[in-house]
């Protein structure tokens, strides 16, 4: 039976504080097995493709960029990722769970609710963010195209370097970043990457 399957957890680095919290949750619940523990970024490939958990809890403020969840939810399938950041936006979470993340909850999220996700991500399922504000619970995932643009938007690239790495054109990429941007609940580039990132610069658009 699925739902009495012990399910495996690999938790990455997080302050210490927090990483006895973790692991407490963990080894409480009889159907968790926590397989792998503070497990640096730089160690999460080869954690993952030797233990191969259900789940892994990482911290997302250790990833050097959003687009690293990408990449090891490409080569690691089996694996889940649940997030963990300070206060993330609806944006932000969004932008994660494009990239392939099971879930992005704030660190102040109580202890049922990141149980209960974990047990969701082990499932194969996607927590949405709930934010009255922002998206609506359910909001259409990227393409897998659109997540191709959205890497690009968030290594500042312009449109035309966007275009010609992927080899479309400069009009298509603009008709990409206007679904990115619905999807995401954001207006513009500026907002999706945020106020200091593009500097003013209008040549980013281009």
């Amino acid at each position: 039976m699925a739902d009495t399957q012990t399910i495996s957890v690999a938790l990455g680095r997080f302050d210490d504080l927090l990483a006895r919290g973790l692991r407490g949750l963990i080894e409480d619940d009889e159907q968790l097995e926590l397989v792998a523990q503070d497990v640096a970024v730089t160690q999460l490939p080869t954690v993952l493709r030797g233990r191969r958990p259900h789940v892994a809890i990482v911290d997302a403020a250790r990833l050097r960029t959003p687009a690293e969840v990408r990449t090891l939810s490409a080569r690691h399938s089996a694996t889940h990722l649940l997030l963990l950041a300070d206060r993330p936006t609806s944006v932000e979470s969004a932008q994660l769970l494009a990239f392939g993340a099971a879930a992005c909850l704030a660190k102040s999220t109580q202890s049922r609710d990141v149980l209960n996700a974990i047990h969701l991500a082990s499932r194969g399922m996607q927590l949405a963010p709930r934010d009255s504000g922002g998206l609506a619970r359910g909001t259409g995932l990227l393409t897998a195209r659109e997540v191709d643009v959205l890497s690009g938007l968030q290594r500042r690239r312009s449109n035309s370097q966007i275009a010609a790495e992927l080899h479309v054109s400069v009009e298509t990429v603009r008709t990409h970043a206007r679904h990115i941007y619905r999807k995401l609940g954001v207006a513009s580039r500026r907002e999706l990457l945020g106020p200091s990132t593009l500097g003013g610069d209008s040549r980013q658009r281009r």
